[in-house]
């Protein structure tokens, strides 16, 4: 289905009346394999079922409520209702969660969204569960669906390297710089959306003007480094960008410069135009270098040069999967 017609409700009120669901629950904070291999699952059985594919996700994620604050994000709040759709779902509920929300036993969340629809069946992992305490777990629903008169199929968690895909997962991998096997896990690069902001101007002093990203959220960000990295931005969507461009991305401190906040900054090859506002999304491609402080601005300046030709030729020989800008497999 083209994720134009794709319909994001802003909350259970909004699913349309009359509407025959095969239905799907979860975060879906990192859109990994795991989950696309439950969304697959949902769309096939929304076809045996007759159905349409529905997958209900929350906004803010849960743990903001239960653990004080939301894990780092592995997936932009836009990009990830992107890959929902590119994923074949058709209806996409964002639910607020909060503490009313999460007060709902799973039969009171059930009843809310039967209400005027036609629940034909839900889609699970073995490790789903939802509902106060977690207390809809795939044989509870299955025996709830055997009285209420709607299916449950239950799918088994994509497995790789002897353990479950998840979030937390790759979450430490990247943090631990290991950007190969969480790119096996996502399924895709690591990357980060944030907005260009104003910085200091140092790099364009230096002969190497950057974009400084800020990000709206706390994002997942591997370890400090140079990596070269490929950069889209603009078009009518993050998966659908209008202009793309390949450079190096500095994540850290600046040392050489006395150090500070950390910031992420990208410099664009054969690039001079402002950026100011624009959402960038970046991929880190490869890492090539830990930070580290110099003793001259003259030495520093000619690493970056160093770095810029390294990440030229890495850039330019990537072959890897989803190493192409198209569209259709961005990165």
């Amino acid at each position: 289905m083209p994720a134009e017609s794709v319909l994001v409700h802003r909350g259970l009120s909004e699913l349309p009346r009359g509407l025959r669901m095969a239905l799907t629950v979860g975060v879906f904070d990192g859109m990994h394999r795991g989950h696309l291999s439950l969304l697959a699952a949902t769309v096939r059985e929304a076809r045996a079922w007759d159905a349409t594919p529905v997958a209900v996700t929350f906004e803010p994620h849960p743990d903001a409520l239960f653990r004080g604050a939301p894990p780092p994000r592995l997936c932009d709040e836009q990009e990830r209702l992107e890959r929902l759709a590119a994923a074949g779902i058709a209806h996409i509920v964002v639910e607020r969660f909060d503490a009313a929300f999460a007060a709902q036993s799973a039969s009171e969340f059930l009843a809310s969204i039967r209400r005027g629809r036609d629940l034909a069946g839900l889609v699970m992992t073995t490790e789903s569960a939802f509902g106060r305490g977690r207390e809809g777990t795939a044989e509870a629903l299955s025996e709830l669906g055997r009285r209420d008169g709607f299916r449950v199929a239950v799918v088994s968690p994509l497995v790789v390297g002897g353990q479950p895909v998840s979030a937390s997962r790759i979450r430490d991998l990247l943090a631990a710089g290991r950007l190969a096997a969480a790119s096996g896990l996502l399924g895709r690069r690591a990357a980060v959306i944030g907005t260009v902001v104003r910085g200091d101007g140092r790099g364009r002093d230096l002969g190497f003007p950057t974009a400084n990203v800020e990000f709206e959220a706390p994002v997942v960000l591997p370890p400090d480094g140079i990596y070269a990295a490929k950069v889209t931005w603009g078009g009518p969507a993050i998966l659908r960008p209008r202009r793309q461009a390949t450079g190096v991305a500095s994540l850290g401190v600046r040392p050489t410069f006395g150090g500070g906040e950390r910031l992420l900054e990208v410099h664009l090859f054969d690039f001079d135009e402002l950026l100011y506002g624009e959402r960038l999304r970046i991929v880190f491609v490869r890492r090539q270098r830990g930070e580290r402080h110099y003793h001259s601005v003259a030495a520093l300046v000619a690493q970056m040069e160093r770095d810029g030709s390294r990440a030229r030729q890495l850039l330019a020989s990537d072959r890897s999967p989803g190493g192409s800008f198209a569209a259709s497999t961005i990165p």
